[in-house]
């Protein structure tokens, strides 16, 4: 039969076929973003033959509804000349079958010959067929001799390239407007690098367009790599899988939007169509992650993931315990303190009435030890004052807060007066009010002062801030 269709499948940006991923909200949110094409998701041609065609009125959708009330595919005016319905299907007739069904509302037939899992191939479908080229010619002649929509097909490539490039020339001849090809063996996965030659093999070998797919580990992470890819490969157009589930907006031109813009997007998609479902007021009446996990039939998810987090969390914790105890040292004495600037008047801390006293019993003065912990990114802080040291056992959130902790920690076991507002006029403080006083005078008159005294004693005070090694994972 003539193909009476506009759809080109040149130069296009394609979304690419995912399982649970590629349903109505999903492809019409990466039009919205610039997707030419976008596929379902694989649909058993057997599931199919025993839905019902009907018009969702309110949705404006047209819905394939199974026995059970199901809705197994929907679609709708929006995508109706953008949106490929690939199918699984072992057999000819049954794929005719279901092309039929749903040619009136969809822009082309694709049979998926690339899917590695079981419960595509256990039936003889999806890579399955790769082994299959007899049935592989059936199947398209069929369909492309049975129908007035563009037929296209997914493979994996085989593990030679001289054996895929034959397979695909045999595919060609049955009529087929185009061929996608992911660039991966079908035992290989993502992490697996892309074979951009073997693409690029195929797409010199044959006349129809050459669709890449599989590039979203290796090359795009934004709108500019899909043209990277495409060189790559030499092919006439890119079908994106991971990098568009991540985020949609890969096929806007002008960059990435922000995730949470994009599932602001799609909540709209999915609550207009779903609001009315009984998984979608359980969804609109979720009052926690659990829930709306649960609304989607992902419960067993959420405790996997749970699961996961709290292990986590208990090795973190338990990594938290060793660092405290790599602190730990039978010769520090500790105290659970923190220092709090408002309780101290201006310009007076702990570790200058700890440094005014060193100076005065003629001891060296103070040597701080901090470190952070990776964790939680806190400090904590060792003085040490006369070959004895001190810390709290609070850890800070900075390192200078530390320092001030230890510091009291040592004053206080020393019973010396660390300079809070309680304990009223101290030397320091009637030290500090003179500087400021002959400060102010020398002002009066003119003078050219150098450094106070008072800010060369901080700077000496200060000079452990410089350098603060982190502790060792």
């Amino acid at each position: 039969m003539t193909v009476n269709t506009p759809l080109c499948f040149r130069g296009k940006k394609i979304l690419a076929p995912m399982v649970r991923v590629g349903t109505l909200p999903m492809r019409l949110l990466a039009l919205d973003y610039g997707a030419d094409i976008v596929y379902c998701e694989e649909l058993i041609d057997i599931k199919m033959l025993q839905c019902k065609r009907v018009i969702n009125e309110v949705l404006e959708t047209v819905d394939f509804i199974a026995p059970n009330e199901r809705v197994v595919f929907r679609t709708c005016e929006r995508e109706r000349h953008h949106v490929v319905f690939q199918m699984g299907s072992a057999d000819a007739e049954r794929a005719l079958a279901v092309a039929k069904l749903v040619e009136s509302d969809v822009a082309g037939i694709d049979i998926n010959m690339g899917c590695p899992k079981e419960y595509s191939t256990k039936g003889g479908m999806g890579a399955a067929l790769l082994s299959d080229p007899d049935k592989i010619e059936s199947i398209l002649t069929t369909l492309v001799k049975g129908i007035c929509k563009p037929v296209t097909c997914k493979i994996r490539i085989l593990p030679s390239v001289e054996d895929t490039v034959n397979l695909v020339k045999r595919i060609e001849k049955t009529g087929i407007a185009a061929i996608a090809v992911h660039g991966r063996k079908k035992e290989e996965r993502p992490q697996h690098p892309v074979h951009c030659d073997v693409i690029k093999a195929i797409s010199e070998a044959v006349s129809i367009p050459v669709i890449a797919n599989g590039g979203s580990h290796d090359f795009i992470k934004e709108y500019t790599d899909i043209e990277t890819f495409q060189k790559a490969t030499a092919a006439s157009s890119v079908m994106i899988a991971r990098a568009a589930m991540w985020n949609p907006s890969i096929f806007r031109k002008e960059g990435l939007f922000p995730l949470k813009e994009v599932m602001q997007d799609y909540i709209k998609y999915m609550l207009r169509e779903q609001l009315e479902t009984t998984q979608g007021k359980k969804l609109h009446a979720a009052q926690s992650t659990q829930e709306i996990c649960e609304a989607f039939e992902m419960a067993d998810f959420y405790e996997e993931t749970t699961a996961i987090f709290e292990a986590k969390k208990t090795s973190l914790e338990t990594e938290t315990q060793y660092e405290d105890d790599q602190m730990e040292d039978p010769d520090v004495i500790k105290m659970a303190v923190r220092f709090d600037k408002r309780e101290y008047p201006p310009q007076i801390t702990p570790k200058m009435y700890l440094l005014e006293w060193c100076r005065k019993e003629k001891h060296p003065q103070p040597v701080y030890e901090t470190v952070q912990r990776p964790l939680d990114r806190l400090f904590c802080s060792v003085v040490t004052v006369a070959e004895q040291k001190y810390r709290s056992t609070l850890w800070d959130k900075s390192k200078k807060l530390a320092e001030q902790a230890a510091a009291i920690v040592c004053l206080r076991t020393l019973g010396v007066p660390e300079g809070k507002l309680c304990e009223g006029e101290t030397h320091l403080i009637n030290k500090r009010k003179r500087e400021d006083r002959e400060c102010l005078n020398n002002r009066d008159h003119g003078e050219d002062l150098s450094e106070p005294s008072h800010k060369k004693a901080n700077f000496i005070a200060e000079t452990s801030d410089m350098n603060v090694p982190k502790m060792p994972r």
